[in-house]
């Protein structure tokens, strides 16, 4: 016999059993939650499933009852009624019963026009029209919310002795079960359609830069645009803005043809290989797409032709000739990037035709000096061809009134500032937008034929296709700019294409876009003192990430809490080791395990109701968490993304203190209803935590809320909530029964930190050959770099054997230690040290970097900026300097060069800083680091040394042929600083030497003013 499966009360799988009923059909009703155990439709997403005697599957409930039914319900003469009224059904509407308003109302009205005096949709019998249009229609009818003649019909339909048996087989006659499960279906509709603005709502549509599909992203392309884009787009949702987050791959193009001809195969079949890639490391790092697409799509031919064709009409672009390199040997014109040379304005020898990596500067082929063709390595001739230009001056004056009002309306970074002051105060010029390429958007245009749109014409494009992908209706959001604030992410290279190029190109077509408003900027993130390169697989790479088992959520809170937003940072594995243990698992973590471990201990699992005693230190605690909330907010707001985590972790660390400085554990035993206020605080500031950290760290908090017993909806920050805050043992209710606790955060080991170190020391070409050899080696030959490398730390979330664990505290008293190497709940009353979290990482353990030759590479040099400084207090031959040296917040120095420089000489300027000293006290003013300043043989010149303009504040001085680890901090009793510093020196060229080899930074060598011979502390 065939089956139906399918919940009771449901008026889909109703139309199966009436189609039984109709023709004498044996039909064996199965009621199950899960149909798609039985039969699965390509989407996963069936609540149906119809398996025959002969095995055949469906899940469509139309396609089902057509089986069932078969001719007898489609009587040929009125065939093409009957299926007419069947796809009016599913398509029109099943979904405005879903969505009810006017989409309901448009459906109703044209069944109400149709029924008028029939008592049947098609001919004068029962047919499968009416079969499915009474399933669907059938709880609003039983609501009584349909139109007279509408209802009327319905009546009709239901007096048949067939539909009355089989409403009684699936429906049980239980009116309230079909509201129920109908009411379930039409949420799970709504939640998958795609959003639209909506007047009088904050609605923010977010992009991210699209990134290339020439290599796997490395970590500076995720933090640089996906990742920060995501945790502000989770921030939006949390907080109830109608957000969209739309992102793809940068499909078109000349590095895709590059990257196609190095592999050997197509472009397409680069980019289907390359999107995947992408997708899945997007997807492991729980980046939460709206819409993830690609730019090749008939979507963005059509915009990418539309937009064209609109500046032409504006007379907004010019046809010329210019002069362009071409292979004689290859018999083509060369694309940008397929040729290479010495940059004319900082000398790299590696510089692609469009862009030089090193200075950044955007170029032409033809300004290289000695250019040669990337796969040839012949020397290109320069031949005339016809290119279309954008007419950027004729765009300047309006585009100069949209960068000075929207500058200052969304809040534009100061970098962001300059560079795109920078081109407009050079004056704009033609921009070509076509290339000789194939792989492309076709150019409109006749004689243009073999021509393609240049990427930077085509791909912020790609913005507007993939939202078109998303949704038909994507000009709700495109052409919308009274209703919606467009916010972008990027790193500081794509600024220009970002606040020039595109908005010109918009604002040229004379059509109502919606603009950039806010625009968020990276630097560069660095990889251990050198730079990633995604084009020649420099780096440790998304992909990598997911290898070293690691877990999301620790990548994702150092990634962002190192994010470069005023200047380059550094990616270290010591410092995503230290990070981790110290404020990961010592702060965050340890102050989850201590509050839930404290009601599940004490309060049998569930949360206490607070008293009136403890109120004065619940009081205390709220007054210093409620104000950083709403500075959180205000942070996030404004997209600094690295405050907010800081503010978070501060917030995680009053809780700690908190909990210390009340003793939970001291007061059960004194006064169970002083604890339970006590104890019902920390537990309502878990709950504010695992909002905050949200859009950080999804899947920490995913964990958190289920040891909580908190539905996600506890996440949100919603104003109750932050209201709440001031007032935290009112955030879960008293009695709410809490889960299981458990550690959420493990220890990374000093030993699989030098493990993944040298793991990942090399480019990625390197280590696929180093894989694949170790693959093919035989059984008992060595294994490769990483293997049987200590175990990387799992995510928590499980009991350890044995729960709790005790020790002894003070006069005999027990205390909580949780599992999992957790920092301990409580210290000794008398005599307390710094509780784990406030130590160095690591503990007693050896520093991270191996020991080695004692030279220049132990020194943690960097370039720093002096934001200010001033006259010690308490010495008159000693500055105060706070300086940015890269990190989250300026490092104090004090230095003794009050003698040889004036005060106004020391103010905002580049220094070169030693940071890995020891901090120590100088007349009461910790000094964290050292001024680096070259003094004259005869001690009577003193000149600090000096990076070259253009530096970034962090970047680590090098020095060729030096290339070690620095000490995480120089050890006094080694004396390194003692041993380097006779061999630092100025030359005769006034460079800082070691050992005759230059202090070196991407901006060239570091130098004195006049001292030569000099000798550098």
């Amino acid at each position: 016999m065939s089956v139906l499966y399918a919940r009771e009360g449901d008026v889909q799988a109703l139309k199966a059993a009436i189609a039984a009923q109709l023709v004498n059909s044996q039909l064996d009703f199965s009621p199950i939650t899960d149909a798609q155990s039985k039969a699965s439709n390509p989407f996963g997403n069936n609540n149906i499933a119809y398996v025959s005697q002969n095995g055949t599957a469906l899940t469509e409930p139309n396609a089902i009852a057509t089986l069932i039914g078969g001719a007898a319900l489609v009587p040929a003469a009125v065939e093409t009624a009957v299926h007419s009224w069947m796809e009016w059904e599913a398509s029109k509407l099943r979904p405005a019963t879903y969505q009810q308003g006017s989409a309901l109302q448009d459906a109703l009205q044209h069944l109400e026009q149709a029924c008028g005096a029939k008592q049947q949709l098609a001919g004068s019998v029962m047919t499968l029209a009416d079969v499915v249009v009474y399933s669907t229609l059938l709880p609003l009818h039983q609501q009584g919310s349909l139109p007279a003649a509408v209802s009327k019909y319905m009546s009709g339909i239901a007096g048949s002795p067939a539909v009355s048996e089989a409403q009684t087989k699936v429906l049980k006659g239980d009116a309230a079960l079909v509201k129920s499960v109908f009411t379930a279906d039409a949420a799970a509709y709504t939640a998958g359609l795609p959003k639209l603005p909506v007047p009088g709502q904050r609605n923010i549509l977010i992009t991210s830069a699209l990134p290339y599909v020439n290599n796997v992203p490395h970590l500076g392309n995720i933090i640089g645009c996906v990742l920060s884009a995501d945790c502000y787009a989770r921030f939006c949702r949390a907080r109830g803005y109608n957000t969209v987050y739309v992102c793809g791959t940068d499909e078109y193009g000349t590095a895709t043809e590059t990257k196609a001809m190095e592999e050997g195969m197509t472009p397409q079949q680069i980019c289907d290989k390359y999107h995947a890639i992408h997708s899945d490391i997007y997807k492991w790092f729980d980046i939460a797409f709206d819409k993830f697409g690609r730019t090749p799509s008939r979507w963005q031919t059509h915009i990418c032709q539309s937009i064209f064709h609109s500046l032409e009409a504006k007379e907004c672009l010019v046809e010329q000739s210019m002069e362009q390199l071409y292979s004689e040997a290859l018999g083509k014109f060369l694309a940008d990037r397929f040729v290479v040379g010495t940059c004319p304005k900082c000398k790299y020898e590696d510089a692609r035709g469009d862009q030089c990596d090193s200075c950044g500067n955007l170029l032409n082929p033809t300004e290289l000096i000695n250019p040669k063709c990337k796969f040839s390595g012949t020397k290109p001739v320069i031949r005339s061809t016809k290119h279309i230009f954008l007419d950027l001056p004729k765009l300047s004056p309006a585009l100069q009134d949209y960068i000075t009002n929207t500058s200052q309306l969304g809040g534009w970074s100061s970098n962001c500032v300059q560079v795109t002051n920078a081109w407009m105060r050079d004056g704009l010029k033609n921009r070509c937008i076509t290339r000789d390429l194939k792989w492309g958007t076709p150019v409109p245009r006749e004689g243009f034929e073999d021509k393609v749109f240049y990427v930077w014409f085509d791909a912020p494009i790609g913005y507007i296709s993939i939202t078109a992908n998303y949704t038909p209706e994507w000009e709700q959001w495109w052409k919308n700019p009274q209703d919606v604030e467009m916010v972008q992410f990027m790193g500081k290279d794509n600024v220009p294409f970002h606040t020039v190029i595109f908005p010109a190109t918009l604002l040229g077509t004379g059509e109502p876009w919606t603009m950039m408003r806010n625009i968020s900027v990276t630097e560069y993130l660095n990889y251990e003192g050198g730079k990633f390169s995604k084009s020649r697989g420099t780096g440790v790479f998304g992909s990598d990430a997911k290898d070293t088992g690691i877990p999301v959520e620790v990548w994702r809170f150092y990634l962002l809490s190192n994010r470069p937003e005023q200047s380059d940072t550094d990616f270290k594995w010591s410092d995503l080791a230290a990070k981790t243990n110290s404020e990961l698992l010592a702060n965050l973590g340890n102050f989850m395990n201590r509050s839930l471990s404290f009601v599940s201990k004490f309060f049998e699992g569930k949360v206490p109701a607070p008293t009136s005693k403890g109120a004065e230190a619940v009081a205390e605690l709220g007054k210093a968490v409620g104000p950083k909330v709403e500075e959180y907010l205000a942070s996030m707001e404004k997209v600094k993304l690295r405050e907010g985590i800081r503010l978070a972790m501060s917030i995680s660390a009053d809780g700690n203190k908190f909990l210390q400085d009340t003793k939970p554990w001291v007061l059960f035993k004194e006064d169970v209803q002083h604890c339970a206020s006590i104890v019902a605080a920390a537990v309502g500031l878990a709950r504010l935590l695992a909002a905050l950290v949200q859009p950080y760290m999804p899947s920490f908090t995913a964990k958190l809320l289920q040891q909580l017993n908190l539905p996600d909806s506890a996440a949100n920050l919603t104003d109750e909530l932050v209201k709440g805050s001031f007032q935290p043992q009112t955030l879960i209710p008293a009695g709410h029964a809490i889960g299981t606790p458990a550690p959420l955060v493990s220890q990374i080991p000093e030993e699989l930190i030098e493990q993944l170190r040298a793991r990942y020391g090399g480019n990625q070409a390197e280590r696929d050959a180093k894989a694949a050899a170790a693959a093919a080696a035989p059984a008992g030959k060595p294994a490769a770099a990483g293997k049987g490398a200590a175990k990387a730390p799992a995510a928590s979330g499980g009991d350890k054997k044995g729960g709790e664990k005790k020790e002894k505290g003070a006069g005999g008293e027990k205390k909580e230690k949780p599992a999992g190497g957790e920092a301990g709940a409580e210290k000794k009353e008398k005599g307390e040290k710094k509780e784990k979290g406030e130590k160095k990482a690591g503990g007693d353990k050896k520093e991270a970097a191996a020991e080695g030759p004692v030279d220049v590479s132990k020194l943690d040099i960097r370039v720093g900026f002096i934001r200010k400084a001033w006259r010690h207090p308490d010495a008159d031959s000693l500055y105060v300097e706070e300086i940015d040296v890269g990190e989250a917040a300026p490092r104090q120095v004090v230095s003794g060069l009050v003698k040889y420089i004036p005060e106004p000489e020391m103010q905002q300027r580049l220094v070169c800083v030693l940071c890995n000293l020891k901090p120590a006290n100088m007349r009461g003013v910790q000094s964290q680091a050292m001024v680096l300043a070259a003094t004259s043989t005869d001690g009577a010149t003193v000149e600090l040394v000096e990076p070259p303009a253009g530096c970034s504040p962090g970047e680590r001085v090098s020095f060729e042929g030096f290339s070690g680890e620095p000490e995480e901090v120089l050890n006094p009793k080694k004396k390194i600083f003692e041993t380097v510093q006779p061999d630092l020196s100025t030359g005769d060229d006034l460079v800082a030497r070691y050992k005759g080899v230059a202090f070196m930074t991407s901006k060239g060598p570091c130098k004195v003013k006049s001292v030569k011979g000099a000798s550098i502390k």
